[in-house]
């Protein structure tokens, strides 16, 4: 689906969400409120005045109160690879972007993410996976990193690590990958209205961060439950 595709679904009734340079901020009737829509589009890098704007939007948001969610719509391309954004300290940039979203959830605005594209990398953790819960559309196509670049940084031949990819979720990239891991906590159904699937997402909000419970479920992390759980005690006693 399309960005248009998916506000049309979202909000028949019209909405006031707009794209300016990649970046989506707005919002459109919900239930008895509004939705606010903040994002990417258009497999556009994020660089520092992204991050900074998108921040922003949010932060406008837990401003006006009222709890409005909050849907962050993804389909970017990786963090922007300048020089430039470097030396301006990008990953502070990321970073400010995603302890927005965190206190956005923690000042009563759920945060969904909805990945209908690309995203990779620092994009794709600052937006997407900052969110409570994440969905994804089929045809996305979500990775922390891409296999040729995880080659270049273990000097392991691609090949090798496209045959380790198929066996071993959490280690590859692509939409149903990240289910299996329990990033992605649903798959949404383009053939039925949006609304209602992002609602009943809202309302079945967890109360905490259960990707690690998903990915053991599904078989896509078999241990990370359990060594996180381990950490949590021993950090208990000490």
């Amino acid at each position: 689906m399309t960005l248009a595709e998916i506000l049309a679904s979202l909000f028949p009734e019209g909405h006031d969400v707009t794209v300016a340079d990649g970046l989506v901020s707005g919002d459109g009737p919900f239930r008895n409120g509004r939705l606010a829509v903040v994002g990417i589009d258009g497999n556009t890098p994020l660089g520092v005045e992204g991050a900074a704007r998108l921040a922003g939007s949010v932060l406008d948001v837990v401003r006006r109160g009222g709890g409005t969610p909050i849907l962050v719509a993804i389909d970017s391309d990786s963090q922007r690879m300048s020089r430039r954004d470097e030396l301006l300290g990008l990953n502070e940039y990321l970073a400010h972007l995603a302890k927005c979203l965190l206190l956005a959830d923690r000042s009563g605005h759920p945060t969904i993410g909805l990945v209908y594209g690309h995203t990779a990398a620092g994009a794709f953790i600052a937006t997407a996976l900052a969110t409570r819960v994440l969905a994804g559309l089929p045809g996305a196509s979500p990775s922390v990193m891409d296999l040729p670049s995880v080659a270049r940084v273990t000097k392991l031949p691609l090949d090798r690590l496209e045959a380790m990819a198929r066996d071993t979720p959490v280690f590859a990239p692509g939409l149903d990958n990240m289910v299996k891991t329990g990033a992605v906590h649903a798959v949404l159904d383009p053939a039925q209205p949006l609304g209602p699937q992002i609602a009943g997402l809202i309302d079945a909000l967890p109360a905490s961060d259960t990707r690690d419970a998903l990915g053991a479920e599904r078989g896509g992390r078999p241990v990370a439950q359990a060594i996180a759980a381990e950490v949590a005690r021993d950090a208990s006693l000490g």
